[in-house]
């Protein structure tokens, strides 16, 4: 029997070791093209994956970056990163040339764990459904359209203050700007303003984001598995949504142009055909993460600096008080309010520039193609970093010190600045971002002042910049401007 056991050890550790020399020789293969970039490619299946995690868990996500920056001296770097061989793309000469090969050498790409989370109901991928969204989207975030959401984001954001902020002595900043953001997105994409239907959708989505980029180990319990289990809910609140709206626009209830959903549900593709019910909720609930998501870590970021940096503070809140002091008693604010915010503007772009809610995006090589000297096969996985630029002396002297004058005049050198991608990739809902932080700019500095009662609290990247606390401040109200 003691024989026997030891044959059966013996056996299983013979099967593992052929196992993982399998995996390791195959992992190894898919690197061995002839004049590839440099790099490390790590272990089979996990590759440098951890490694990549972990330094932005520790508020640093950077390092993995310039560690290998210096390492290799070459913007263009390989490794192994969510399971595939990767690039690594550094530098405005990088970034340039991504996002203009869109589509022609790349095109966009995302793990296959993001597709277990977002479920198409068309069986199509995540990329693809991707695309179909963009074409509804300019209707929406063109400069008429945009014009008209200035009054409902006012509106919305004076609500949010006066019911979440007012006549209270401390606040946790991040979930409350989690709250306006998607109050918005809920407001301006479907049209939903009940608080209590807001609140029951907004709770999953703190699972999703949690899960997108986690490790996709779906198992009970795991943050993928939690994500599933997320989106799955809301898909099923969002159809009931369609549903209800499909019946009120055929009873002449509701208007074919007031906001995305109604669009999509009026709208045929070239064919004739109109998309079904589950299509949409699919749509939305893109949609709703993108509408909601990175504006809420940037106006979280701005409360953080603003109250580090007292003299900015001042700027901004001078700058809001002249718009405001011009304006009659209730009256909302308007497009030429936001063009005279500049400084406040330059203020949000340096923010977006330290603590980028996009840490950079994933591309897949369409075809063989050679940069920089270096061979990109087809099917390798290229990732442009937004530090790469953005917290490299090379194009932001200091880079960590906060200073809004970087965007004055002519700004920075074009594709080192690209919070919001860059040339054809430019990011389609950047004005609207835009007008989201200056109303709730406007509508915070002119009721507070804030000091922070964390000196020193975590960032931790996940896969957003968040304050591992939520930012929790003590408010210091105005005095109203009738007063």
């Amino acid at each position: 029997m003691e024989h026997f056991l030891i044959s059966l050890l013996i056996l299983f550790l013979f099967f593992l070791s052929l196992t993982f020399f399998i995996l390791f020789h195959k992992h190894k293969s898919l690197f061995s093209y002839p004049n590839v970039p440099p790099g490390a490619i790590g272990f089979p299946i996990l590759g440098e994956s951890l490694e990549f995690l972990s330094t932005g868990w520790k508020g640093h996500p950077e390092k993995f970056i310039f560690d290998r920056l210096n390492k290799y001296k070459s913007d263009v770097f390989k490794t192994s990163i969510v399971g595939v061989p990767a690039a690594i793309f550094c530098g405005p000469a990088c970034n340039k040339f991504l996002f203009s090969n869109e589509n022609k050498l790349v095109t966009s790409w995302w793990p296959d764990s993001v597709n277990k989370i977002f479920p198409s109901s068309t069986q199509t991928n995540s990329k693809e459904e991707a695309k179909k969204l963009k074409k509804f989207l300019p209707q929406f975030l063109k400069p008429e359209a945009l014009q008209r959401y200035i009054g409902i984001m006012d509106e919305l954001a004076q609500r949010h203050f006066a019911s979440f902020w007012e006549n209270r002595e401390e606040v946790l900043v991040f979930p409350l700007a989690k709250r306006f953001t998607f109050s918005l997105a809920c407001r301006l994409f479907v049209s939903v303003d009940d608080e209590i239907q807001v609140e029951r959708l907004s709770r999953p989505f703190e699972q999703i984001v949690a899960g997108i980029i986690s490790l996709p180990i779906d198992l009970p319990g795991t943050p993928f598995n939690r994500a599933i289990k997320a989106s799955n809910f809301i898909r099923k609140e969002l159809v009931a949504i369609v549903r209800q709206r499909k019946w009120v626009l055929a009873e002449g209830k509701a208007s074919p142009t007031q906001d995305i959903l109604s669009h999509m549900l009026l709208t045929c593709d070239e064919n004739g055909f109109y998309m079904n019910e589950s299509d949409i909720a699919d749509k939305i609930l893109g949609l709703l993460i993108g509408g909601h998501d990175t504006t809420s870590v940037a106006c979280t970021f701005i409360l953080k600096f603003l109250a580090e940096l007292p003299h900015v503070y001042d700027g901004v809140y001078a700058e809001q008080m002249e718009i405001a002091k011009a304006k009659a008693p209730g009256e909302a604010l308007k497009w030429e309010d936001i063009n005279k915010m500049k400084y406040s503007w330059n203020v949000a772009c340096e923010v977006l520039r330290i603590a980028s809610p996009v840490q950079g995006a994933f591309r897949e090589a369409l075809n063989d193609f050679v940069f920089n000297g270096f061979y990109i096969p087809k099917g390798w996985k290229l990732y442009w970093s937004a530090n790469g630029t953005h917290k490299n002396p090379e194009y932001f002297p200091e880079p960590y010190k906060f200073e809004p004058a970087r965007f004055e005049g002519n700004g920075p050198l074009p594709y080192t600045y690209v919070p919001f991608g860059g040339g054809p990739r430019m990011c389609p809902g950047k004005e609207y971002a835009k007008l989201e932080i200056l109303v709730f700019m406007h509508n915070l500095v002119k009721r507070f002042k804030w000091a922070k009662l964390l000196e020193k609290e975590n960032i931790i990247v996940d896969p957003l910049p968040i304050p591992q606390k939520g930012l929790p401040v003590r408010l210091f109200p105005r005095q109203p401007l009738s007063l």
